[in-house]
Order: C-alpha cells, then sequence, then structure tokens
C-alpha cells in the first residue's frame, strides 16, 4: 500500500472519538435561572374562548368544572383550569346522598383549599378589606392545571376579567345572564410583599390591570387571594356578590351551582370583548453547561461512512490524506461506561481541521 494512502484507522491515532471533561476547569454545575414564558396551551398568554366538558360525571360537576380552551372534541383541546364554590358550612349545595347536614361538595372543596393553603392555626380564609381584615366561610376557586402553571404562575403577569351577573337562576348550570359591568383583577405583588405561611406564599387580588397597575392604588377594592405556587385563586364570595351581583346561593342542601356563575362571568367578559383571562407561569430553569473544547490536532477525521471507501477503510477524498478535515454537527455526552446519556445538536455544520480550534458550550436544562 502506498505510505501516503492513510486509512481511516492510522488517521484515529492522531484524532480522536472520546475525550474525558475535566469537572474543574470544564463544567459548571448547578446554575439557576428564571424563566417566564406564556401560560395556556399553544404558548398562548391571553384565553378568549372557554368550553366546559360534557365527560365530567353529574357527580363530580357538583365540586368543579374544567375549563378548556377550544371545543374537547377537538384536537388539541386541553384542561386549562377548574373552577369550583366553597361552603365552611357546605351550603349551597347538596348534601351528599341525602345524608348528614352540612356534608357536601361545597364543604369539601372549603375543606380541601383551607388544608392545602391555609397553616394549621387558621381555621378559615381570611382576606383583606380597606379598613382590616375579615374572615369568610363562602370562596370561589381557580386551580390553574400544573400542566399549564409548571412550576408556580407568575405574580404581577396575570389578569382576571369579570363581567357582573345580571340574573341567574338559583340551581342553573346554563341559565346566567351577564350585564355589561365589568371588573379586571390583578395582585398586589407590584407594591407588597407576598405573604407567607410554612404552606404558601400569598398575595391580595385587588382591582386593577397589567397595563395600569392597581386602581386607586392608595385604597384598593380586595377580592381575594392569589398562591402563586399553587396556581390558585381564592375570590372572596360575598365580594363578588356586592361588586358583580353574583347572588351565591348559600341555601342548605341546596343545588347551587355557583362555580358556573363564575365561568360565565369569566367567558362573557371574553365575548363581550370585556378582556380575557392573561397570565404567564415561572419556573426555576437548573442547568449545567459543558465546555467542549477541541484542540487543532482533534477531531479532524469523520466516523461517517462515506468518509471512507474500499475494504482497507481509505479515505475517499484524497486532499484529506495530508490536510484533514471534519465537520462538527454532534455532540455526545457519555457517562464513565460510554452510555449516551444527551445528545446536543449544532444548528449547522462547523467545519474543523488542523489549523482551527473550537469551543463547543452545551448547556443542559432540567
Amino acid at each position: 500500500m502506498n505510505k501516503r494512502i492513510l486509512s481511516l484507522k492510522k488517521l484515529a491515532r492522531q484524532g480522536q472519538s472520546f475525550q474525558q471533561l475535566n469537572p474543574n476547569t470544564d463544567v459548571i454545575d448547578g446554575s439557576k435561572t428564571t424563566v417566564t414564558q406564556a401560560l395556556w396551551s399553544d404558548d398562548q398568554t391571553t384565553l378568549s374562548t372557554f368550553f366546559t366538558s360534557s365527560a365530567l360525571t353529574d357527580s363530580q360537576k357538583a365540586y368543579y368544572v374544567n375549563i378548556h380552551q377550544k371545543n374537547p372534541a377537538a384536537t388539541g383541546s386541553a384542561v386549562q383550569f377548574a373552577i369550583a364554590y366553597g361552603d365552611q358550612r357546605g351550603s349551597g349545595s347538596l348534601n351528599n346522598g341525602g345524608g348528614t347536614a352540612g356534608d357536601s361538595p361545597s364543604r369539601a372543596i372549603y375543606s380541601q383549599y383551607k388544608q392545602l393553603l391555609l397553616s394549621d392555626t387558621e381555621n378559615a380564609f381570611t382576606f383583606k378589606t380597606g379598613s382590616g381584615t375579615y374572615t369568610t366561610d363562602s370562596v370561589y376557586v381557580i386551580n390553574i392545571e400544573r400542566a399549564r402553571s409548571k412550576e408556580r404562575l407568575d405574580p404581577g403577569n396575570w389578569e382576571l376579567p369579570l363581567l357582573s351577573i345580571a340574573s341567574r337562576a338559583s340551581s342553573a348550570t346554563g341559565s346566567v345572564v351577564v350585564s355589561s359591568t365589568s371588573v379586571k383583577l390583578i395582585d398586589d405583588s407590584s407594591t407588597e410583599t407576598s405573604l407567607t405561611t410554612e404552606l404558601a406564599d400569598s398575595y391580595n387580588i385587588v382591582s386593577g390591570s397589567i397595563t395600569d397597575g392597581i386602581f386607586n392604588s392608595s385604597s384598593p377594592e380586595y377580592y381575594g387571594k392569589v398562591y402563586p405556587q399553587y396556581s390558585a385563586l381564592v375570590l372572596d364570595a360575598k365580594k363578588l356578590d356586592y361588586q358583580l351581583g353574583f347572588t351565591t346561593n348559600t341555601g342548605s342542601n341546596s343545588q347551587g351551582n355557583n362555580h358556573y356563575a363564575l365561568f360565565h362571568s369569566i367567558s362573557g367578559s371574553a365575548a363581550a370583548g370585556s378582556g380575557s383571562f392573561s397570565a404567564r407561569n415561572k419556573e426555576t430553569v437548573s442547568s449545567t453547561i459543558y465546555f467542549v473544547r477541541l484542540n487543532n490536532a482533534d477531531y479532524n477525521y469523520s466516523n461517517n461512512p462515506s468518509y471512507v471507501t474500499g475494504s482497507d477503510y481509505q479515505i475517499a477524498n484524497t486532499g484529506y490524506w495530508t490536510d484533514p478535515v471534519a465537520y462538527i454537527t454532534t455532540v455526545g455526552l457519555y457517562n464513565s461506561s460510554q452510555e449516551l446519556l444527551a445528545v446536543a445538536k449544532l444548528s449547522k455544520p462547523i467545519q474543523k481541521n488542523k489549523t482551527s480550534e473550537l469551543n463547543i458550550r452545551v448547556k443542559l436544562d432540567y
């Protein structure tokens, strides 16, 4: 064989397929970045169409209703959030099985969110007013689907418009008439620090908008609390009754279907052009950064089968015999057992030869 004809096997001794990374100089571990992005499906910040699902049983509907961004039968439809009504006394819903008074869906909902969001020393939801605080036994809850909110709802980056209720049947799921009076709700994270317990942090829900901030910030209208890490908005039923005419059904052993009133208030606002539910999520992304350094004598030959020819693996392009060239397209990260753990793809191939060196930065987010 002509001594100038170099085989790939011989060239491999001058290049290499693997190199061990130095954890002290080539790896940065534990990097953290806060990321905020559109919350709703299809990477949307604003949700302007709302659909309930017939897939829920009547028993489930007594507790909550799931809201989709499109017809539940349509491709890509997904639950965006759920709406529920809770009453500490069990009012506004039928007793389970016609049994013990107060043993009802509304009582179960109130108890569930009390245990989830409040500390052991708090027996009920307490909301701020213009003159202090007061405790309420009647709340509406919007719980955003975890797949939408990811780590948490982004405080200061959500807005909920509501229309007032002109009339509604005491037990109707659909017979609700909205009026033109509207209010927009945000949180007060722009002016207040979060209220923190051992279970959750929270902000007050106030009237305002993302664009203009808190309305009448010196004397805000308070509507409840938002718990960002649980992506839960807890609204004061009495405030909605007073300001927006919800006429919450608080009858004993009465099928109030109060949560449907809130659904029509939200969807009615979007349909009337008074505003749509806007929100962003927020999460902390942990990263490990790897610096893959390619010296001039390294990685100048390719393992691609088209790089060689014949049974003795001669380099196909004779020009590469003395001046080898390769194109870097992929970086693989392996463990000590040479098991492939991650693959990084370059946006375009990068030429590599003996007169060039490369430093490729690979960022692994998790």
